[in-house]
């Protein structure tokens, strides 16, 4: 499955092996915009009973990056590297559904600044960051490159 079609499916799905095992999903992916979803478990409390932060600035750094890659073209993929990432925790969450949304906020072909936050199911404000961000090579044009994955479970 592409991250077009992860993306876009009924029941969202993580995008890569590193989602998978924190648990992020995407909920939201279009131009300038990524949202990704977790749902708390017990693996992702620090000692005191709270998200850890780098679950935390795991989601931001996900909904940032990927507010700069999106792609509309079916079985392509853009791929981008973070080059900055500032956070900043703002208050605990414990349990329920946390949602991470990234907005692209300027840059150029290669380069590009996205910001975005964290909240509870409450609406409540858990994290807030920026980064800067790198497209890939041959990934700055929005038509992508092929997704090999997607090539070889096609094949």
């Amino acid at each position: 499955m592409s991250e077009t079609d992860s993306a876009n499916a009924t029941n969202p799905q993580a995008l890569m092996g590193y989602h998978e095992l924190l648990g992020m999903h995407m909920v939201e992916w279009e131009e300038g915009r990524a949202v990704v979803e977790l749902t708390i478990e017990s693996k992702h409390l620090n000692r005191s009973g709270n998200v850890h932060g780098g679950v935390l600035a795991s989601m931001l750094d996900s909904a940032l990056s990927l507010a700069g890659l999106h792609c509309e073209v079916p079985g392509n993929i853009r791929r981008g590297m973070t080059l900055s990432l500032t956070t900043t925790f703002v208050g605990p969450a414990k349990q329920g559904v946390l949602r991470a949304t990234g907005t692209l906020r300027g840059g150029g072909q290669k380069t590009y600044m996205s910001n975005g936050e964290i909240v509870d199911e409450q609406g409540n404000l858990v994290a807030m960051g920026e980064g800067s961000f790198r497209r890939r090579s041959a990934s700055e044009s929005s038509q992508g490159v092929p997704d090999p994955q997607l090539r070889e479970l096609t094949e």
